[in-house]
């Protein structure tokens, strides 16, 4: 929408009799007031109130200021799972100016970085998801029991069997204005991948947050549960939500190179730019993979399919889905990032880290074409090629010694997240899993 009057009769049009002011909080969860259309105004001016303190990372305490979530008119848009309702997508704002602790508010400052320089970066986001069903033991299982292929990748049977929830989840995102271009049933049971065009990086992460919201709850009418924690099962791949980017300056791709005689296709900048990325893969990993869980997916190893589809090494290489950064010609994809990080912090932190290696003009070194999961400790000494830290305490500490990401995103908001994530770790640490029962209760 351009106009308050064109978004007026747009709302009119649809029967729409509320519009939810959303937002996310540090997490990348997301939070709304529903309001009555007919004060879709107030949410453009002074914007919806929140007790600031009542949300995850705001920095504010009881008796603080109140958040204020104030509607960006172009996102408005139907959420056609729920008739009568739509999306409005907000920006904090606290004493009247945006506020430092919103992540959409950061990544627009990292955003306004690039278009200094004429850039707009895109980005391309792949969520993976699990079809669940919760028994009442409280175990979790893929809903499809028939769906137990012990590679069951585009399995037919498998991405049939769930076809109604698919549908229905596919066109309401289509009429949502994200265009969906394929589906597929993935490498896991009862794990699906849905792929919507690219955009640039601001719409992409309110189109992830679009298509969270109605995955949850297009799931939930069918009765099961649609989880994109990373690492629901042990034994079989996780659920990443793979990046693909590159820099446009509104006429072409700057990434794009075909005179590159590696083969990859790619220009300086994007050399530059992916250098950037391999000397903070460290710190990025901490807001990409941002829970306990996460690591379980990074840590190298067999599945019973017989890999595990995410990164567990600080490289790149041309089309090897082993490596951290693919190079699938022209452009970049990072297979760092799963479903639990909130994507307005983690293309943040992209985009300070590919900045930093522009700026230095630091280059990632030799491309990586062999299988790197087969690699030795030995060889990957030999190659020069490091680990990703493999648990979240290892990557908040990297994360709180980069001072290019911690400035980039704010020392207020970082130190949030630094204390959310430190005591998760030490919770996790603390609790007693039935592994350790199993294992000890009568060991001795």
């Amino acid at each position: 929408m351009k106009s308050l009057d064109e978004a007026k009769k747009f709302l009119k049009d649809n029967n729409v009799k509320y519009v939810l002011a959303q937002f996310v909080d540090i997490h990348g969860v997301a939070k709304v007031k529903s309001v009555p259309a007919s004060h879709l105004e107030d949410i453009l001016k002074s914007g919806a109130g929140f007790a600031g303190g009542a949300i995850w990372g705001m920095g504010i305490k009881p008796n603080g200021p109140d958040y204020m979530a104030v509607g960006d008119l172009s996102t408005l848009s139907l959420i056609p799972w729920q008739p009568g309702y739509a999306r409005i997508v907000c920006d904090g704002h606290v004493n009247g100016k945006p506020y430092d602790y919103d992540s959409r508010v950061v990544l627009k400052k990292q955003i306004d970085r690039l278009n200094k320089n004429g850039w707009t970066l895109y980005t391309g986001l792949e969520p993976e998801f699990s079809l669940l069903t919760r028994d009442a033991d409280g175990s979790i299982r893929p809903t499809d029991e028939t769906d137990k292929l012990a590679k069951p990748c585009y399995d037919y049977k498998g991405i049939t069997r769930q076809s109604a929830f698919l549908e229905k989840l596919t066109e309401s995102l289509i009429a949502a204005d994200l265009d969906v271009y394929q589906i597929d049933h993935e490498d896991a049971n009862g794990q699906f991948e849905i792929n919507y065009t690219y955009a640039d990086c601001l719409k992409s992460a309110d189109d992830f947050i679009m298509f969270k919201m109605a995955a949850s709850e297009i799931a939930n009418e069918f009765g099961m549960i649609c989880s994109l924690m990373p690492k629901p099962f042990s034994n079989r791949p996780g659920n990443g939500m793979h990046m693909h980017m590159s820099i446009g300056d509104g006429k072409k791709s700057l990434f794009h190179d075909d005179s590159d005689k590696t083969g990859h296709g790619l220009s300086k900048l994007a050399y530059h730019f992916m250098g950037g990325l391999l000397a903070h893969a460290p710190a990025i990993t901490a807001l990409a993979c941002p829970t306990v869980n996460s690591y379980k997916r990074l840590v190298v190893g067999q599945s019973l399919t017989g890999a595990t589809w995410a990164p567990a090494y600080i490289s790149y290489g041309n089309n090897n889905r082993s490596t951290m950064v693919r190079i699938p010609y022209g452009r970049l994809e990072l297979r760092l990032p799963d479903g639990g990080c909130n994507p307005y912090l983690t293309t943040a932190a992209v985009i300070a880290a590919g900045l930093d290696g522009v700026a230095r003009e630091l280059h990632p070194g030799n491309g990586h074409s062999e299988n790197l999961y087969d690699y030795s400790p030995a060889q990957l000494r030999e190659h020069g090629i490091g680990v990703l830290p493999q648990n979240l305490n290892l990557a908040v500490d990297a994360l709180e010694a980069d001072k290019v990401i911690m400035e980039a995103l704010g020392e207020g908001l970082m130190s949030e997240f630094v204390a959310i994530k430190r005591a998760e770790w030490i919770e996790y640490q603390r609790h007693v899993s039935d592994w350790e029962i199993n294992r000890y209760v009568e060991f001795f």
